[in-house]
């Protein structure tokens, strides 16, 4: 059984920066993929960003250039760097991991709160 614990977030004023971290127990392999999603309130959950086995990326168009998923594999963890928050950033954050040939291994973390205002 594969666990993820996510943690960082918290209250940011906009223009400022936040990074989320998860963590993984559990059997995570190389071909994973593994990203980040949010939901905010009374809005269906989205991605933001993940990153695939290969290193290849992708971004939701919203956050490009202001956000930079990494991962290690060694430590089995995924990162979100968040920089120019805006209050529309304002969301849950869930970290996920899925397996691209095992369509039943796609984990999700509890979810860090995320929230920009002044």
């Amino acid at each position: 059984q594969v666990q993820l614990v996510e943690s960082g977030g918290g209250l940011v004023q906009p223009g400022g920066s936040l990074r989320l971290s998860c963590s993984a127990s559990g059997s995570i392999f190389n071909r994973d993929t593994m990203g980040w999603y949010r939901q905010a309130p009374g809005k269906q959950r989205e991605l933001v960003a993940n990153m695939l086995s290969g290193g290849r990326t992708n971004y939701a168009d919203s956050v490009k250039g202001r956000f930079v998923i990494s991962r290690d594999n060694t430590l089995k963890t995924v990162h979100l760097q968040m920089n120019s928050l805006k209050p529309e950033d304002t969301a849950v954050y869930y970290c996920n991991v899925r397996d691209p040939a095992m369509s039943w291994r796609n984990y999700w973390g509890q979810g860090t709160q995320v929230t920009v205002s002044s």
